[in-house]
């Protein structure tokens, strides 16, 4: 790739105004996707078997005020203002984070970067360019600088965060349709719903994966269309079940109401934060996904479109639901097509399987670039990189992981065949991604920008409490489908590091020649 060319197509992409407005809105096809369907899956994943709808309604307050606060925090707060902030000439994800520390410390441990590389006008980020750095940050780049087993350290968290949202990439896909088409039960009845859903969202899959090579731009265009009008169409929804079943649900949005839903809960309540972590699916396509596009553009198409449309969603089904408590364990009465005015079930079905497969894209674009970054860095297989435009250098399409992420997904909606379990799955894999991008975040603060350690310290324990909570949540769900992640980002991470060991090999060799 010509970097001075990338550099100047960056800028004219930041100069112009109709740029940036072209690409926010293609992001909302893109990039929001996934994060755009959560509602489809959320409440009915928390109320799944660890805690029950009683009548009091301090269960989905509580569960209300989790879900609005976890999306203002995450999302919104650390994503949008702070972490998309950080990306390297462009592009974005956990190995544009670890690629920053490796020049900012001098760290040498891939064998395609090179220390000089700082010197090219590319890699010169006017975000990131101080005044000397401070007495802990200069002690901590010369820690770094002098202890391998640190840099390889960082590596190994990099490389788990890349292998984590492969990961994603494989089960996100699975979960957003599967539970889409789950809704069709409402149309055809519960005799015949279970032999039409796996294979209908076969079929569905296999489309979405066949329409990649035609490149994000395309997709965004075609694709875009469909998660406004789900968007419009979960906040409408949303404000008339607000109107008619709970004008006074806005104050579930108080802290207090977490506090009351753990207190009454207890060890049932923490296990659903695993259910309720689902609302936040898709928040780090943000940050994989801005080579694809730019920060100002994913800000905000989120801030203004993304973000009030779910808050309002999730409001409406929790006003549905605090005026409807018999439940029947067998029937989605807790899920979201249940919260939906009768008559306008089955226009809202098809838009959601559409959104659903919007969702999809998000978290496959992602992919893409992680493989793109992990592959430049020589921590992955060479494969065959496809531009797919000629004004956007980061928008990228593989063909044989394209196909591969596919069959693996495929192999997963047909051996799981249960949200729950899909969610349980899903759900650890983000939140692992989330964990190591505060790390390295923390790392990028004191380094890279050169900040104080005590605002790097607060975003850590900040944030990392937040995430390590919900990690706790999740990972306790290991064997009702948590373990699916963890075993394909142990398979990616041989993968990576037998070739990550063999490129150095052989530039050491090279070198001697």
């Amino acid at each position: 790739m010509d970097l001075e060319t990338g550099v100047n197509q960056n800028r004219v992409k930041k100069e112009s105004w109709k740029t940036i407005l072209t690409l926010a809105y293609q992001s909302l096809g893109v990039v929001y996707g996934d994060l755009s369907t959560s509602p489809l899956y959320v409440y009915k994943s928390t109320f799944a078997e660890d805690i029950t709808h009683s009548e009091s309604n301090e269960e989905i307050y509580g569960v209300l005020s989790f879900v609005f606060w976890t999306l203002t925090l995450v999302p919104l707060l650390k994503y949008v203002f702070i972490v998309l902030k950080a990306d390297d000439n462009g592009e974005g994800g956990t190995f544009a984070l670890y690629s920053l520390l490796c020049r900012h410390a001098k760290v040498n441990s891939l064998p395609s970067c090179q220390l000089a590389d700082e010197d090219l006008s590319s890699y010169k980020k006017d975000n990131i360019i101080s005044p000397a750095p401070t007495t802990f940050g200069a002690t901590l780049k010369s820690t770094l600088e002098r202890h391998r087993v640190l840099q390889r350290f960082l590596l190994i968290l990099a490389l788990i965060g890349a292998c984590m949202v492969i990961g994603d990439g494989i089960l996100t896909p699975a979960l957003s349709v599967f539970s889409a088409v789950s809704g069709i039960e409402l149309a055809i009845g519960k005799e015949h719903h279970k032999y039409v859903e796996v294979p209908l969202t076969c079929v569905i899959l296999i489309a979405l994966f066949a329409l990649q090579h035609y490149g994000t731009h395309r997709v965004g265009f075609l694709f875009a269309p469909v998660v406004i009008i789900w968007l419009m169409c979960i906040s409408a929804i949303g404000v008339y079940n607000i109107i008619k079943w709970d004008r006074h649900v806005y104050r579930a949005l108080s802290p207090y109401y977490m506090y009351k839903f753990l207190k009454k809960t207890q060890r049932g309540g923490w296990m659903s934060l695993g259910g309720i972590l689902l609302c936040i699916t898709g928040s780090e396509a943000m940050f994989a996904d801005l080579g694809h596009f730019s920060q100002l553009s994913i800000q905000i198409a989120f801030t203004f479109m993304v973000y009030p449309s779910l808050i309002l969603a999730y409001m409406g089904q929790a006003a549905y639901l605090s005026q409807h408590h018999v439940i029947e364990s067998d029937s989605y009465g807790i899920g979201f097509y249940v919260s939906v005015p009768e008559i306008l079930r089955l226009p809202v079905l098809v838009i959601a399987i559409l959104a659903a497969v919007v969702g999809s894209q998000a978290i496959i674009t992602g992919t893409f670039s992680i493989i793109k970054q992990c592959s430049s860095l020589g921590c992955f297989p060479r494969v065959k990189i496809v531009n797919t435009s000629s004004k956007i250098h980061g928008q990228i399409y593989i063909p044989e992981i394209n196909w591969t992420l596919m069959l693996l997904c495929l192999a997963v909606t047909i051996g799981f065949r249960d949200t729950k379990r899909m969610g349980n799955a899903s759900g650890l894999a983000v939140i692992t991604v989330m964990l190591v991008t505060t790390c390295l975040m923390s790392l990028v603060i004191v380094l890279c920008w050169r900040k104080s350690v005590l605002l790097a310290l607060c975003f850590v324990i900040f944030f990392g409490t937040i995430e390590a909570l919900y990690f706790s949540a999740s990972l306790i769900k290991f064997l009702e489908g948590a373990w699916v992640p963890i075993v394909m980002a142990f398979a990616f991470m041989i993968v990576m590091c037998i070739w990550h060991y063999g490129s150095l090999k052989n530039m050491n060799l090279m070198s001697k020649i």
